[in-house]
């Protein structure tokens, strides 16, 4: 196991089936409810690494939040979970389409790829990249 280097995730919601819905709607992960009664839980598994992928990802979790809402105009309160997709414009279309919005637009990174920020239907944070060796 390589140590060191983050091994889960978890993405705290309001709503935990209405953001299972928007990350199934949005990047195709397969999301169930623990059956678990000691917990209210979420498994959510990103999909199976191909052979060579330069970032092969990392399942995680949701679950109900504990504490209030992130504020709508405030900073990021925890970690941002950036995701890898073949087509940034797509996957944005797909953001707004299922209630989610810009938190900061599509910019190059240059030699890397188009980067920006949206925000989930529970108020969340996070980054989408395509791979664009040619972004400028």
């Amino acid at each position: 196991m390589a140590h060191n280097r983050p091994v889960h995730f978890e993405i705290h919601a309001d709503d935990p089936e209405r953001a299972a819905k928007f990350y199934t709607n949005v990047f195709g992960w397969n999301i169930s409810k623990w059956d678990n009664p000691a917990m209210e839980y979420w498994v959510v598994m990103t999909g199976k690494a191909a052979e060579g992928d330069k970032w092969p990802g990392i399942d995680g979790g949701l679950l109900r939040r504990k504490g209030p809402r992130p504020a709508a105009d405030g900073p990021v309160n925890g970690y941002v979970n950036t995701m890898t997709v073949p087509n940034f414009d797509e996957t944005a279309a797909k953001v707004a389409a299922n209630g989610g919005g810009v938190a900061l637009p599509k910019f190059p990174l240059a030699g890397m790829g188009w980067l920006g920020y949206f925000k989930d239907t529970e108020g969340n944070i996070f980054g989408v990249m395509e791979e664009n060796q040619g972004a400028k």
